[in-house]
């Protein structure tokens, strides 16, 4: 399992918890994002380790039975600099034959046979590994749209488009991206998605101390706070058309909205990122979720996890209608507008009935399907139904 990600990435993220659960009955090794030259220097300058391993740096670390995670020792070049894509992957290639040499010893010392390849995302560094390592099949999985964000606009259309056309299986976490890849490579499929809501669906969980001084009722967001994501206007909107509302935005917020308006209203509460064990706690103590998602590439396709979150913990929510959000319509309340958001929130301030125990559970019950053993389920039926597909194959 190939990620982009690092391994102790301070965010929750899908492939980790997919490394678990497909762990139960498989053999897996999970390879930590190896450091590039651009940044081991930021770090050497700021005084942090050299190496992205974590746990002492350890190059081959074992997690639990039949589960290994190996932390490169390679330093990769930073190409993304480069005038032309001809040097970009002249540099490109340079980094997926070091990871690749690597990623080889590990599989020849755990005794991996028979193995697939499964990369989430990163079609830079792992763009040549299908011909360099000897795997029986390349899975690529897409669960985000990269290509929109400035480090990857100049090379990543390019090299996701090739990624894509290589694999011998896509897999998605929306339909909506199964389809975009499905234009470049016809065998891709929706897996849907995974979610561990244990903490989401307990009771009684104690209000965060700086919960203490925000007034009631609370309409309440978590997740990264950017303009890449989120619509500043429709927050703003909502802030002057509900005075006695407090808005409570959790997460860590990019420079756009740290100078944003919303910073002057007296409604509108940042109170910055939280360890993912900390959300539920936010979340319980929220009167109405949101995700007022701006429209983009980026968000079209996006599988927003934390809708499955809030309806976990029973919230009544708001959202910014998506091809995406399409599979919640039933169970939450889609806005095309903002005056959509601001006629739904007072819909549910004025009813109680739509915050009852039987709506609670009908949102928590729905919730609970999207499981990860469904997603990996599904990965398995993609995989063995896929035109590709081998008698036998361990992973």
């Amino acid at each position: 399992m190939f990620s982009f990600l690092p391994w102790n990435s301070d965010i929750a993220f899908n492939f980790k918890d997919m490394a678990y659960e497909l762990a139960r009955y498989n053999r897996v090794l999970f390879v930590d994002r190896a450091l590039d030259r651009k940044t081991a220097l930021k770090n050497l300058l700021r005084g942090r380790p050299k190496s992205a391993g974590s746990h002492e740096n350890k190059y081959i670390q074992q997690i639990q039975d039949n589960f290994w995670v190996l932390h490169p020792k390679s330093l990769l070049e930073s190409g993304t600099w480069s005038p032309n894509y001809k040097l970009f992957d002249f540099f490109n290639r340079i980094n997926n034959k070091r990871l690749s040499a690597e990623i080889k010893k590990t599989i020849r010392k755990l005794g991996f046979k028979n193995s697939i390849l499964l990369n989430d995302n990163d079609f830079y560094r792992g763009l040549y590994l299908k011909g360099l390592l000897p795997v029986r099949e390349y899975i690529f999985y897409i669960r985000d749209f990269l290509t929109i964000q400035p480090f990857f606009e100049k090379f990543g259309p390019r090299c996701e488009k090739e990624m894509i056309e290589k694999a011998d299986l896509i897999i998605a976490n929306s339909a909506y991206l199964a389809a975009y890849a499905s234009q470049w490579n016809p065998n891709s499929a929706d897996i849907g998605q995974g979610c561990n809501l244990h903490d989401f669906i307990a009771e009684d969980l104690p209000l965060p101390a700086d919960m203490k001084i925000i007034p009631a009722p609370v309409l309440g967001y978590c997740g990264a706070i950017t303009g890449m994501r989120l619509d500043e206007e429709i927050l703003i909107r909502i802030s002057l058309a509900f005075p006695g509302l407090s808005i409570v935005l959790v997460g860590p917020a990019d420079a756009g909205f740290g100078k944003s308006r919303l910073r002057t209203m007296k409604n509108v509460y940042f109170l910055g990122g939280k360890k993912p064990e900390e959300t539920a706690s936010y979340v319980q103590h929220f009167t109405i979720c949101m995700n007022p998602q701006g429209l983009n590439p980026l968000t079209l396709g996006n599988y927003p996890r934390k809708i499955d979150e809030y309806l976990a913990a029973g919230k009544p929510v708001v959202a910014t209608a998506t091809p995406a959000m399409e599979m919640f319509r039933e169970y939450t309340f889609l806005c095309e507008s903002a005056d959509d958001y601001i006629s739904n929130i007072r819909r549910i301030l004025e009813n109680p009935s739509l915050n009852s125990e039987q709506e609670r559970k009908r949102r928590r019950d729905f919730s609970l399907t999207h499981t990860w053993e469904n997603s990996i389920g599904a990965l398995g039926n993609a995989f063995y139904h896929s035109e590709k597909q081998y008698p036998a194959v361990i992973l």
